[in-house]
């Protein structure tokens, strides 16, 4: 018996781009004191990231697949694939790394290998959407002579940055602050780099705030104003919002704000023409208002959410979704005067004609620092197999 341990030092979480780096512990849990102690031999390893996709059936219309190209070795078990029977199809994989060869462990003794790959700055970002999902794993293959491959899968998060693959690196490297008594390799020091460009883009493009003010009017006439200072944020901040009801000429009874995120198929793997668009409400204020002249609200974007993005089968964009309650009457009969003693008391109709309208505010939401977002990612950063 042998124990495999795969651990991900920094977290589960990282940038398309980033260099994913893994250990990889191989252990005879038998102790040498042990009567069936006995040394334990592994053939090879291997390693590979891949990305898998799975279309809902009912919503994605994909192209059939070429049955010419199927691949007799992958049903031999002998052969390492890393997406053996996971349902979709494989759309990306780096190429695989053999770990070693022919590995003996004797009882109580453990050897670890460490696995380093650059994630495809082109992929996808993860997301599990109700039409389609992108899933990125880290396989890890082993095998005993004479014995089928084993597999151990590691989940792990990919955020996607647009733009950064354009992004010239300085060459003058004396720009960057360093340690000189510490020694950096060359890989980490990149990849240090990217990741701190990474959160200097996102610093600049979410902190610009400019006044955008909106009237909101029905048919009947004006209801309000709402104000919002910014409208691209990166996920884990809040969506803040306020509204001015003092200025209407139509009372508003009620409103309420969802955070939302829009998920549609390409029109040309929809499968029927004008099929409708699917959303998910992230977060949500609801609020009664009659009376009142401002109010706010503050809404969480959640840091397992995934940030908008573009394939050629799906589009994925956020927008707030306001709803408005307004009176059918004036502001005057909308109480009805309960007492003529001197403490006055209002007392609220029963029965009152309203009408409800609609707004939608697209917003622009972008990735954040992967290592915040893996305190909260349902990945675990530790994955471990007996074989």
């Amino acid at each position: 018996m042998i124990e495999v341990l795969a651990k991900l030092g920094r977290g589960p979480v990282f940038l398309a781009g980033e260099v994913l780096e893994c250990v990889i512990t191989f252990t005879n849990p038998l102790s040498a004191s042990s009567t069936s102690a006995s040394s334990e031999m592994l053939a090879w390893a291997s390693a590979q990231i891949h990305c898998q996709f799975h279309a809902s059936e009912n919503r994605v219309a994909l192209p059939p697949s070429d049955g010419s190209k199927h691949d007799v070795q992958a049903e031999n078990e002998t052969v390492f694939v890393p997406n053996r029977g996971e349902r979709g199809q494989c759309i990306l994989s780096t190429p695989p790394k053999i770990l070693f060869c022919d590995l003996r462990l004797d009882p109580g003794e453990s050897k670890s290998y460490s696995y380093c790959e650059t994630l495809p700055i082109d992929g996808p970002p993860s997301f599990r959407g109700q039409s389609v999902k992108y899933v990125y794993k880290l396989t890890i293959g082993c095998q005993r002579v004479n014995s089928p491959i084993k597999l151990l899968r590691v989940p792990f998060r990919v955020l996607v940055l647009h733009g950064l693959k354009d992004y010239q690196f300085p060459q003058d490297e004396a720009v960057a602050p360093s340690n000189p008594f510490l020694e950096e390799e060359e890989g980490l020091k990149k990849d240090s780099g990217l990741a701190d460009l990474a959160t200097e883009l996102l610093m600049v493009a979410t902190s610009r705030r400019s006044l955008h003010l909106y009237n909101i009017s029905n048919t009947r006439g004006k209801v309000g104003s709402f104000c919002i200072f910014k409208t691209v944020y990166k996920i884990g901040e809040d969506v803040i919002g306020t509204f001015n009801f003092s200025e209407g000429d139509i009372p508003c009874l009620q409103f309420s704000v969802s955070l939302q995120t829009e998920e549609s198929i390409q029109e040309e793997f929809q499968r029927r023409r004008g099929q409708p668009v699917s959303f998910s409400t992230h977060a949500r204020h609801q609020e009664a208002c009659l009376h009142t002249a401002q109010s706010s609200f503050s809404l969480p974007i959640p840091l397992s959410s995934t940030p908008g993005f573009t394939t050629n089968i799906v589009s994925l964009k956020w927008r707030l979704h306001f709803e408005f309650v307004t009176s059918g009457e004036s502001a005057g009969t909308c109480l009805v005067r309960g007492s003529q003693s001197e403490a006055v008391t209002w007392t609220g109709v029963e029965q009152m004609e309203v009408d409800t309208f609609s707004w939608d505010l697209p917003i622009k939401v972008l990735p954040t620092n992967p290592i915040l977002a893996s305190y909260v990612s349902q990945f675990s950063s530790t994955n471990s197999i007996t074989i």
